[in-house]
């Protein structure tokens, strides 16, 4: 709970106001809609696609896998990163729906690409699910997940670049199928001020729990 307040903390906050104007700017320029047309690309679309399964599937995985191998392998580290991560993705989840809940944004109409649907927000609430719409729950989730683990890794450039592809990979990918661009950059801003919150959260818990067995030593 208390991380899901700080994720809309007086700093966090701006994270939001920009990704709102952000999208604001994306939807009256037209931008949405003509980077949606332009990059209807065949070969495009088959490298980018499997990012909406790849999206739904890892943070599930990944998370209990690190539990697991952290548990047998008596690793405290991978413990602490598969909570850590979990929480980020559930926020992102949870934070992302909330959005939906209440902008009711129409995703990108497959059978027909002539008409531009881009500026349609239902807002209200629930007028048009939480499944859809805007900010991309796909997103949100890598980037918290991605700046989580950035945050907890510092020092780790592996840690730091892989995160970041495997992040903007499903933005992107989404950006091109389910989601507009706007809803892509949404929800890498949204999900970054997620993850900067659940990391820095984790990071200072872990720091203290280590000075305190060090101390008991």
């Amino acid at each position: 709970m208390a991380n899901f307040v700080a994720a809309f903390s007086r700093s966090n906050l701006l994270f939001h106001g920009i990704a709102i104007g952000l999208t604001a700017i994306l939807v009256w320029s037209g931008f949405d809609w003509w980077y949606y047309q332009a990059h209807q690309i065949p070969v495009l679309q088959r490298m980018l696609f499997p990012a909406i399964v790849i999206g739904f599937f890892l943070p599930i995985i990944v998370p209990i896998s690190l539990y697991l191998i952290g548990k047998i392998g008596r690793h405290q580290g991978s413990v602490w990163t598969a909570f850590a991560i979990t929480q980020a993705a559930i926020l992102g989840s949870l934070i992302s729906s909330i959005y939906k809940a209440f902008t009711g944004r129409m995703q990108p109409d497959f059978r027909n690409m002539n008409i531009d649907i881009s500026h349609n927000f239902q807002f209200g609430f629930l007028q048009h699910g939480i499944f859809w719409g805007w900010p991309s729950s796909h997103t949100t989730i890598a980037f918290a997940m991605a700046f989580t683990l950035i945050f907890l890794y510092q020092r780790n450039k592996g840690v730091l670049i892989g995160a970041l592809v495997y992040a903007f990979y499903i933005g992107f990918g989404v950006s091109l199928s389910i989601h507009w661009f706007s809803d892509f950059v949404a929800g890498a801003l949204i999900g970054a001020a997620i993850g900067m919150t659940v990391g820095k959260s984790y990071r200072d818990h872990r720091e203290w729990a280590n000075k305190t067995e060090e101390r008991k030593e």
